[in-house]
């Protein structure tokens, strides 16, 4: 990828308000590529939405982010991640961005009929659990219903716990629950699994995980915590209540990349595609990190680092716009990696 616009002639665009940098995001990617941005003296514009903290938001203890050693609640993580960057002079605006144009520089984007505009772009949107949109299971979030058991699973030491789903997904989370937990019961709705031949081969293998097939989940029963779930089988209508201390839902993400069909390159499902190891997009001057592009790991951590990432790209790209260092100890190959910008 060539430098964009031939470089300005070597100087940065400053005129007409243009920014150096805008985050759009606010959750661990976000907020972490927000912090060294602005360490960095690009003064960022971080258009966090309004469901800022991701799925975070939502999450109760978080005892496995390094730094909080008693654990910390989800939601008090994720302030003190924005008001970390805040101190380095990070800007934010709680709204959500409605349309981006990166076919042109300046890089534009849009909050209503506002328009920002910037040298770069980190896009950090995230991704959402799918849901099973039952009013139960989310009165009982946090509380019980949980979608990831890499998260929460130590929380459910010899209980009970149901996983819904037929997936790969959902065969990884029962197994990795039978850890912790003393009985593990996958729901899904059909007779056949989506999943592997040797993931399935590989549940059905242990002797914790039963399964509960042509199923679905008809209620989550409990007033302060989940204490059942009500399954109805779908071809005989037939209820039952399946005692369970845990609700996993394993029935899938949606990576937040609607905004950008057309412009950015993704994969399949969705997910954002970038180059390598690095963080660039098809785009100069358009970086993606976080569970926007992450569909294998999907944890805070995972996705903090890879806010650090396109922080650290986006300062290089940056660097680069206003040409050769001229300080002869830097190394001008090191301020172009990813090669060819």
């Amino acid at each position: 990828m060539g430098v964009r616009g031939e470089l300005r002639e070597g100087k940065r665009v400053s005129e007409n308000n243009v920014r150096k940098l805008i985050i759009i995001g606010g959750g661990p990617a976000g907020y972490t590529a927000a912090l060294y941005s602005a360490r960095a003296n690009l003064e960022p514009l971080v258009i966090e939405g309004f469901a800022w903290g991701g799925q975070l938001m939502i999450t109760s203890d978080v005892e496995n982010y390094p730094g909080y050693p008693e654990g910390v609640m989800g939601p008090q993580m994720m302030q003190d991640f924005r008001r970390q960057a805040g101190r380095f002079g990070a800007e934010f605006l709680t709204d959500d961005v409605t349309r981006v144009d990166f076919s042109e520089e300046p890089l534009r984007v849009w909050v209503g009929e506002d328009e920002h505009r910037a040298e770069a772009v980190i896009v950090a949107t995230g991704a959402t659990a799918r849901k099973l949109d039952l009013p139960s299971e989310l009165r009982l979030q946090g509380r019980g219903v949980t979608y990831c058991a890499v998260c929460d699973a130590a929380f459910y030491r010899e209980k009970q716990v149901v996983v819904v789903g037929g997936g790969d997904s959902a065969m990884e989370e029962a197994l990795f629950l039978t850890k912790f937990a003393s009985k593990v019961t996958v729901v899904h709705r059909r007779d056949a699994f989506r999943a592997s031949p040797i993931m399935v081969d590989r549940a059905r293998g242990n002797e914790k995980i039963e399964f509960v097939l042509d199923s679905a989940v008809d209620e989550v029963l409990g007033e302060e915590k989940v204490e059942a779930v009500r399954l109805r089988n779908v071809k005989s209508g037939e209820t039952t209540e399946v005692p369970a201390d845990g609700l996993f839902v394993a029935i899938g993400h949606d990576p937040a990349t609607s905004l950008f069909s057309g412009q950015l390159d993704s994969d399949d499902a969705g997910y954002l595609l970038t180059e390598g190891k690095s963080t660039v997009t098809n785009v100069p001057g358009v970086f993606a990190s976080g569970d926007v592009v992450d569909h294998v790991y999907r944890q805070a951590i995972t996705a903090a680092g890879m806010g650090c990432q396109a922080a650290l790209d986006a300062e290089r790209y940056l660097s680069a716009l206003e040409g050769p260092a001229e300080d002869p100890l830097v190394d001008d190959a090191a301020l172009a990696t990813p090669q060819n910008w």
